[in-house]
């Protein structure tokens, strides 16, 4: 007999889904039945791709007898509001990282689901990833000792894509600490014990131009005595990928000559209005989206930057490849084979915890100390002062 399929709806069909459609539409235990979106072309690609309904509404969404589940990739400050729904018609919800913008609507979030029993999973995020599921796993097996210290960095240049008005404003969400610490965070707290007590940061925002945080930099304590240094520039310089093989974020090969790109891209604008219609032009369903359903061949596994573990016995280095295990003696890949299914992961979690009744690593109180986190390297950064953050919990599940 084969497995039943998770009937999903997709609230949002901008980046978020975009990166994740491969997935969704290539994971066998997934189907895909209703979608929702205020772009027209995006809705009409998607009824066009999978022959089911594009609604008019968050709302209807959530109303359609068909839809088991809603995967939530709309704008960050909406994350809420939406949960909310999905939660009043007794939908279980996997919402797109960042979780909320407020720690108030993170515990909102928890809240309607545990009223709805529902589940309530964050992601995706990087932590997710197969190599940092095998670190984890071998940190936890006690092979290495214990977690002394993290380092974590990466350099992209994700300041200079093309945005819209709001992705450039803090108090929206707006700059790398929402959308991209999210991920550094989440995997350093998931492999040093979760438990953070202290944090003192600097941020930078150096572009009037994109007068938002485009690079931060904190030193993390943890209630084990480990520490952790977790660094990010999106500012389209040096790119750390560079570090990984070439191998970039999504598990693709890179070439070099594509430095400077979307700086490029970006100087064919000279308004915020001009770059939000270059940022449409691209998105699913639009004139320029060059993308397909397809499962791209050729991946390796995904990743956020150059990430050294320092354990007592030896240094573990996720890469697109395995993990790297430099120990006294010796250095060793512990290779992974790539999937078929990119973000297969994600899914594996999901499934399991609304179809096998399994928990949740990524919970909403899981996200929801990522969460306390960036906004305690935002308050350390504003006060030069550290800061303690609030919420922070241990991993509940083995990964």
């Amino acid at each position: 007999m084969s497995a039943p399929r998770l009937r999903l709806g997709v609230a949002g069909l901008g980046r978020a889904f975009t990166l994740m459609l491969p997935t969704l539409a290539n994971d066998p235990r997934i189907q895909l039945v209703c979608a929702t979106d205020p772009q027209a072309l995006a809705c009409a690609q998607f009824e066009r791709d999978f022959g089911v309904p594009c609604v008019d509404s968050v709302q209807a969404l959530c109303a359609h007898p068909d839809v088991q589940a809603i995967y939530i990739a709309t704008p960050h400050a909406l994350h809420a509001s939406h949960v909310d729904i999905a939660a009043a018609h007794g939908k279980h919800v996997m919402v797109e990282k960042p979780m909320a913008l407020s720690l108030h609507d993170c515990t909102r979030m928890i809240d309607a689901a545990q009223r709805a029993g529902i589940v309530l999973m964050v992601g995706h995020s990087h932590s997710f990833n197969a190599p940092i599921a095998r670190a984890h796993q071998r940190i936890q097996s006690g092979e290495f000792g214990a977690v002394r210290m993290i380092q974590a960095l990466n350099y992209t240049d994700f300041l200079y894509r093309p945005r819209r008005p709001e992705e450039l404003d803090t108090s929206q969400g707006g700059g790398v600490l929402f959308s991209q610490a999210a991920h550094q965070l989440d995997i350093v707290r998931l492999l040093g014990g979760g438990l953070v007590t202290q944090v003192m940061a600097h941020t930078g925002a150096w572009d009037p131009e994109r007068p938002t945080e485009g690079a931060y930099s904190a030193l993390l304590g943890f209630a084990s005595g480990a520490f952790a240094s977790v660094s990010y520039s999106g500012y389209g310089h040096f790119d750390s990928d560079q570090w990984m093989g070439d191998i970039g974020e999504l598990g693709q090969a890179k070439s070099r000559d594509d430095h400077g790109a979307a700086r490029r891209r970006l100087s064919q604008t000279s308004n915020a209005e001009q770059e939000a219609a270059l940022k449409a032009a691209r998105n699913y369903g639009a004139p320029q989206w060059a993308g397909s359903t397809a499962a791209p061949a050729g991946l390796l596994h995904q990743h956020f930057g150059p990430l050294v573990v320092s354990c007592d016995r030896a240094d573990l280095r996720p890469t697109p490849h395995g993990v790297w295990v430099d120990g006294d003696g010796q250095s060793a890949l512990d290779p992974i084979a790539p999937t078929a299914v990119p973000r297969q992961e994600v899914i594996d979690e999901f499934y399991n915890a609304v179809v096998h009744q399994q928990p949740v690593l990524h919970s909403g109180v899981w996200a929801r100390a990522t969460t306390a986190l960036s906004l305690a390297i935002l308050k350390s950064a504003q006060s030069g002062q550290p800061v303690v953050p609030e919420f922070q919990v241990a991993p509940t599940v083995s990964v």
